[in-house]
């Protein structure tokens, strides 16, 4: 069994070999969940591309090139700077 000590600002460390073991990195987002009996299960929040794919997709927009994509870029980097 892993322990680890709750700070006075609410926060913990997770374990290494609990990091490890589910997989958990830098920047990851993770989830509590509370159960029945009362029990809190830890769990990593992962996205599958099937979860995310066509989110941009809007059928009333024409498609446009990289080139435009690039020049729109190109300009709001440019307003950005002035």
């Amino acid at each position: 069994m892993q322990q680890t000590t709750l700070t006075s600002k609410g926060q913990v460390t997770i374990p290494k070999i609990v990091r490890d073991f589910i997989g958990l990195h830098v920047g990851d987002k993770i989830e509590f969940v509370i159960t029945e009996k009362n029990e809190v299960l830890l769990r990593p929040i992962t996205k599958k591309v099937d979860d995310v794919f066509g989110v941009l997709y809007k059928s009333d927009r024409n498609a446009i090139t990289v080139e435009e994509m690039d020049a729109a870029i190109k300009q709001k980097i440019r307003e950005s700077f002035q």
